[in-house]
């Protein structure tokens, strides 16, 4: 004789009850989400149903508030913007009960960053950050990790913090793209000017090495010349870098310029007058970039798509511990702008 559907449902329930080690009647509850269970005894029925592959939707396992911090530097680059903007416009889209602190730094504020890594008095899920990549940095991460935070970093990454997901884009190999379409792009001899954002940021050393890396190793015709300790995404810093470059040495081939700042180098090259004449690549299909990438000065854009950063961080600092992140572990892909198929509508949309 068949068994009856209820049959088939108190025999499931007993089997669960068995593996989690609770009784029938508190699995009833859990499943079904009716009466107070505790987190414990919650946490071991969904791990028996998660074992037994019970063809149902479990329950969730957080309950209350979820507090999550995003905690960024006070940049005004349009990188930073667009970052800001796609996590402004994501966070209504999220569940009621998950409660985002945006919370902004000075650049050089580093040991106000950490503060706010180590001490929150509020019990924090999840951490999204753009963080230097310094000793006590790590340290910090490393004890939110260890509290049972989920750790995401956007735009640079962190080295040694085990656990945490980086969600930007592997900028060695965007230095490494930067290099190679120089030495391609650019036929005679000369210097490549490089001027990097922040010494102090993983991403953009990251990317000066790969670009010097690939020159060194496959267009001898090009020497690198690092310009400044560091510009901090400053157009005057990069006018003034740009320009005594001009003023020295032997002839400038190529630009790269890690950061923001373009329209000081912008000016440069139309003082020097060498518009069209040296090959730059930059960073970001800003609307200062689409100009330029429309009237030749500039010649190819790196996107590393601000939105898809935003979206895959907040995925993982909202996961559950158990599920597997969403795309893998490695870092978003990045994307090549010409003047041919550069996107027409603005960067900062309203």
């Amino acid at each position: 004789m068949a068994l009856s559907p209820r049959r088939k449902k108190s025999a499931r329930f007993d089997d669960i009850a068995v593996v989690a080690g609770v009784s029938s009647s508190t699995v009833d509850r859990v499943l079904n989400e009716r009466g107070s269970v505790s987190a414990r005894a919650r946490a071991k029925v969904v791990a028996a149903a998660k074992e037994l592959a019970i063809p149902r939707v479990l329950p969730e396992m957080r309950h209350g508030l979820i507090h999550l911090d995003i905690l960024l530097p006070s940049n005004g680059s349009p990188f930073f913007q667009r970052l800001n903007l796609a996590l402004q416009r994501a966070i209504p889209l999220l569940n009621k009960r998950v409660v985002v602190h945006r919370k902004s730094f000075p650049e050089q504020d580093e040991a106000a960053m950490i503060r706010a890594v180590r001490t929150c008095p509020y019990p924090r899920q999840g951490l999204i950050i753009a963080a230097p990549d310094t000793p006590p940095m790590r340290g910090a991460l490393r004890e939110a990790l260890g509290r049972g935070e989920h750790v995401a970093m956007v735009v640079t990454n962190v080295a040694g913090v085990e656990g945490a997901r980086y969600a930007g884009i592997d900028n060695y190999a965007a230095g490494r793209t930067a290099g190679y379409l120089l030495g391609r792009f650019c036929h005679k001899p000369g210097r490549v000017l490089l001027l990097s954002s922040r010494a102090d940021y993983r991403g953009h050393l990251e990317r000066v090495s790969g670009c010097t890396d690939v020159l060194g190793e496959a267009f001898a015709h090009l020497r690198c010349e690092p310009l400044m300790g560091q510009t901090s995404d400053d157009s005057g810093r990069c006018y003034i870098a740009v320009s005594e470059a001009f003023q020295r040495g032997e002839p400038i081939a190529g630009i790269y310029n890690t950061g923001a700042g373009s329209p000081g180098i912008e000016a440069a090259l139309r003082r020097f007058a060498a518009g069209g004449k040296v090959c730059w690549v930059a960073h970001e299909l800003s609307d200062d970039h689409r100009q330029y990438l429309h009237s030749g000065i500039l010649d190819v854009v790196i996107d590393q798509d601000p939105d898809g950063q935003a979206t895959m961080a907040l995925q993982h600092v909202l996961r559950a511990p158990e599920v597997p992140v969403p795309g893998g572990a490695g870092p978003g892909e990045f994307r090549l702008y010409l003047p041919e198929n550069m996107r027409k509508e603005s960067y900062i949309a309203r």
